[in-house]
């Protein structure tokens, strides 16, 4: 008999690698069993066998939407489980299943995350989680300077998402939360991928993914991943245009030793909107109030990654990440200046070129040891990080525009310069972490991070140089308790402090919360359930109408629950399903604008929203393959557009989205997605003009893979 015991649900192949060893173990026996007729008996009845699938590297993210460990989730790997936070992953299978283009696109079904409150504003990515901002990494390390590069989803293996304060884990960084993604490695296995999409607003993309083994050395693999995109944006005389290539090598020599040198480029061409439409009246989203002859937007990144591990044995391992990246980013684009409810509206020319050059690195010692009833973890790293930086601003008046009929005016003929500033930032840091869990019932995380900020700014404009250091320590601190082996609950505390600016004080978040999770034997699932209390003090807010003024708003905090549900059901059922409930309040603040904000709700904070997303696969036949149903529903409740909270509120609202696949032979796959499924239309966003939530948009992709 060959029993297998799997805890966790390791991924398919794995499963079928279990099982097949399983077979392949009897068949011999059987056979030699009928050829010795009467001389050994038929059944041989084996030891029991038992595999279980409990350390990192279980999850299968190709091919499932459910994943049990977390990759960076304490700077190392770690089981969800284990991990005291309230956490979310998005598979590349999820990403794929739902044609996620953009981060906000990843980020719609999971808890406490709001994304588009800017519309058609396509230079940022904008979400916010918890009522904050989240700051970006990939592969545990701060991602770059300048946020206007919008990421790839295909570079990546998965997107994880922990929310709340946690500078402890990763540095300056935002209270909103932390989102890491993960790159693609190559693997030592012959894999490929081919794909091609077609879709609304002329969308057209091709894409491959393949790796291999070095024939002359197996401890070699490498993989290249690359998309040509060539496509439109919803709104008249744009485009949206990418070139991205990626390639990489692993040396392996050893289980012990591992080493990936990955390089990367991504060019985006695209144009950004007149930044919404007159707030007064209704307009058709393929409106353009810019100008065909201005509006553009160029982005350049190639970076460079060193990702490194050895194990030296009695439980000493040594990681390192370093990576370097060089980026340009130029944009113009005329603007709606104001709205008074008259024709024509007025307009102003804005443009900016920046560039930045960074290296950025960890180095991280682990050092495991068993003492008896305790188990100790501890985890001390160095970081590094350098950014040099240079930004040019300029802006002009524009001719109004009347949007019942636009009349384009065309390029301006000079443009004024109000900015010339280069910056050089230098950040080191120390981090301590030490968990000890007791009888593998209790689990007790201490950290500590200390952070070493150098900014000089030079103004060349004004002739001024300015300079300023900020030495900021960060504390986390947790008590997780294995209620069963499917059942874990948590308190936590943590810090975060936000990127600085020259003479301000930073901006602080403090953060307290209850977990639980839940993983059901048998059954390939998460359930997860977090109350908190966030806090943010040092805020300031930024004037919607006038970028240049600035308030201080001192202090806001958000209470919470966010619940979050991915499961495979059946072998043809799964699931992703979320609910978060915020409660936000202005505690201290100095007037804005002469707006008493004191008591005020949050802007972009909505009390309630939920998601959910169901696939149903039709299983094949001789005569036709599988066929999987997808549909999706996002609700948002209303929310003011400010903390002023005097600019209006957006409605509440349900998005659904859809999907299908059918598999056109073993290895090809047709899928076809529809974002926005009824064309639903409302205001997400008010600042000068009012933003509008994406319209439907319709795609088909071909994939092939052997």
């Amino acid at each position: 008999m060959c029993k297998t015991t799997v805890r966790r649900h390791p991924a398919t192949a794995r499963m079928v690698a279990i099982l097949t060893g399983c077979t392949a173990l009897s068949m011999p026996v059987t056979s030699f069993a009928q050829d010795a007729g009467a001389r050994v008996s038929p059944i041989i009845r084996l030891p029991e066998i038992t595999l279980e699938a409990t350390g990192v590297g279980t999850d299968d993210d190709e091919n499932s939407v459910v994943a049990h460990e977390m990759w960076v989730g304490g700077k190392v790997a770690t089981n969800i489980l284990d991990t005291p936070a309230s956490v979310s992953v998005i598979t590349q299978k999820e990403i794929e299943r739902r044609d996620a283009q953009t981060l906000e696109e990843v980020l719609q079904y999971s808890a406490g995350a709001i994304t588009d409150y800017y519309g058609t504003d396509d230079r940022n990515d904008y979400f916010q989680i918890r009522g904050f901002q989240a700051s970006t990494y990939r592969d545990g390390i701060t991602l770059g300077s300048m946020r206007g590069i919008r990421e790839e989803p295909l570079a990546y293996e998965r997107v994880e998402v922990i929310r709340g304060a946690n500078s402890t884990l990763f540095g300056i960084a935002d209270p909103g939360g932390s989102i890491n993604f993960v790159t693609k490695r190559p693997r030592a296995e012959r894999f490929s991928e081919v794909f091609a999409t077609v879709g609304s607003f002329d969308r057209k993309e091709v894409g491959f993914d393949f790796g291999d083994t070095v024939k002359s050395d197996s401890t070699l693999s490498y993989r290249f991943t690359g998309k040509l995109q060539d496509s439109d944006r919803e709104y008249d005389n744009s485009q949206d245009d990418e070139k991205f290539l990626m390639g990489g090598l692993t040396w392996q020599p050893s289980d012990a030793t591992s080493i990936s040198l990955i390089a990367d480029y991504l060019e985006r061409e695209s144009t950004p909107n007149s930044g919404g439409y007159p707030r007064y009246g209704n307009y058709d989203r393929s409106l353009f109030l810019g100008e065909p002859d201005f509006n553009y937007l160029n982005v350049e990144r190639k970076s460079v990654s060193l990702i490194a591990e050895h194990d030296f044995g009695g439980g000493l391992t040594l990681r390192s990440n370093l990576r370097y990246s060089d980026t340009a980013d130029d944009y113009g684009y005329v603007y709606i200046a104001g709205d008074d409810g008259t024709f024509p509206v007025p307009r102003g020319y804005l443009a900016s070129d920046s560039q930045a050059d960074e290296i950025v690195g960890d180095v991280i010692l682990q050092y495991d040891r068993n003492l008896g009833r305790i188990d100790s973890s501890t985890l001390a790293g160095i970081e590094y990080r350098d950014v040099s930086s240079a930004q040019r601003s300029f802006d002009a008046g524009a001719t109004g525009i009347n949007p019942r009929d636009p009349v384009y005016s065309g390029a301006p003929a000079s443009l004024v310069q109000y900015q010339d500033q280069t910056r050089d930032s230098t950040n080191k840091a120390i981090f301590l972490q030490q968990n000890l869990a007791f009888d593998d019932r209790f689990i007790a995380t201490v950290g500590a991070r200390h952070d070493w900020l150098s900014i000089d700014q030079n103004d060349r404009l004004a002739g001024v140089a300015t300079g300023d250091d900020f030495s900021e320590t960060s504390l986390r601190g947790a008590l997780t308790w294995k209620v069963t082996p499917e059942i874990s609950t948590y308190v936590s505390y943590a810090e975060s402090v936000a990127p600085p600016t020259i003479g301000v004080e930073p901006e602080r978040g403090e953060q307290y919360e209850i977990g639980a999770k839940y993983e059901p034997a048998g059954t390939n699932a998460l359930f997860s359930a977090a109350i908190y209390d966030l806090s943010k003090t040092n805020i300031t807010v930024v004037d919607p109408d006038d970028p240049s003024i600035r308030s201080l708003v001192g202090e806001i905090r958000v209470r919470g629950l966010d619940l979050e549900a991915k499961a495979e059901l059946f072998d043809n059922v799964s699931m992703t399903v979320s609910y978060s409930y915020a409660d936000s309040e202005v505690l201290r603040s100095n007037p804005i604008r002469g707006v008493d904000v004191v008591g005020n709700e949050m802007g972009v904070l909505p009390s309630h929203m939920a998601s959910l997303w169901v696939d149903y696969t039709l299983p094949g036949d001789s005569a036709r393959g599988d066929m999987t149903f997808g549909l999706g529903a996002r609700y948002t409740g209303s929310y003011y557009f400010t903390t002023q909270n005097d600019n209006g509120k957006a409605e509440a609202t349900w998005l659904l989205d859809a999907a299908y696949s059918y598999d056109v032979t073993t290895d090809t796959e047709l899928a076809v997605n529809i974002h926005n499924l009824t064309n639903e239309k409302h205001v997400v966003g008010r600042g000068t003009a009012d933003y509008y939530n994406p319209e439907r948009a319709i795609s088909a992709t071909l994939r092939h893979r052997w």
